[in-house]
């Protein structure tokens, strides 16, 4: 895919985003309900609309879809898919239901098993950020519409990463999610660093903030699924930064079970 036919593909993707942000907003700001799923987990009609929405934008480009709120397709079917896409439609639902507005839409384009392509949207805020691995990776703010083109949202858009305050280290963490060995990590970051500051986030605007170069690390001690965290690696990677496995080594993407291993998302 030449770097032409990937921004038309990008293009396409981020209006699918904002498309699904603001029926996601909707629901946001009237009186709705939620049930539970098999795992616990929260789920929305805003999950589903949103969901509806991409699958349906996305289907028309031809490529093949996991998405959180999908049914799963069987390893034995994709194992064999170079490319597809990755979908959270509403990443955060926690941060939803608590009205807090860190919740996010989700969407990455993994080819051979390493995203190449990401776009994380903030309904509530109408702030986006997205990237592919050949133009970097941007953020523009008070997007709340499609009416615009490529060239023209490029334009309007900042790069990332920004200058940070680099006297500072800056750990970001999960707002709904800690452990102790998310704990631990930040303690020993502590002993290394000396000035340490902590920052909670929702949903994948950590991954957002390690982009900009407003966080320095981003330590996951917990369980997630390829769908939380595949837009976010490809706007790091496409900014400079890093998500490797605890271990050092790198992820990977459309593995037969599709959650992912501890890991920790970095600027350097």
């Amino acid at each position: 895919m030449d770097v032409l036919l990937k921004n038309e593909v990008l293009f396409k993707a981020i209006k699918t985003s904002i498309n699904a942000g603001i029926a996601i907003t909707e629901i946001y700001n009237s009186d709705f309900s939620f049930e539970l799923k098999e795992d616990q987990s929260p789920l929305t009609k805003a999950d589903i609309k949103s969901n509806e929405i991409i699958i349906s934008d996305l289907q028309k480009i031809g490529i093949p879809i996991i998405s959180e709120e999908s049914k799963q397709i069987p390893f034995s079917e994709r194992k064999g898919w170079n490319q597809f896409w990755l979908v959270d439609p509403l990443d955060g639902t926690k941060e939803f239901l608590n009205r807090n507005g860190e919740f996010t839409v989700n969407i990455a384009l993994i080819d051979n098993q390493m995203p190449i392509m990401g776009i994380i949207y903030l309904p509530v805020k109408g702030v986006l950020y997205f990237a592919h691995d050949e133009i970097g990776a941007y953020k523009i703010e008070s997007i709340f519409n499609v009416d615009f083109t490529f060239n023209e949202l490029i334009e309007k858009s900042i790069k990332i990463p920004l200058i940070a305050n680099s006297e500072i280290f800056t750990i970001v963490a999960s707002r709904s999610h800690s452990n102790k060995e998310t704990e631990d990590f930040i303690e020993a970051q502590k002993n290394i660093h000396g000035n340490v500051s902590l920052i909670s986030k929702g949903s994948s605007l950590k991954f957002c903030m390690i982009a900009e170069g407003m966080a320095d690390i981003y330590p996951r001690y917990g369980t997630t699924m390829e769908w939380d965290i595949a837009a976010g690696h490809a706007i790091i990677n496409a900014s400079g930064g890093k998500i490797l496995q605890i271990n050092g080594e790198a992820m990977q993407y459309n593995k037969e079970d599709l959650r992912n291993p501890f890991f920790i998302a970095s600027r350097k």
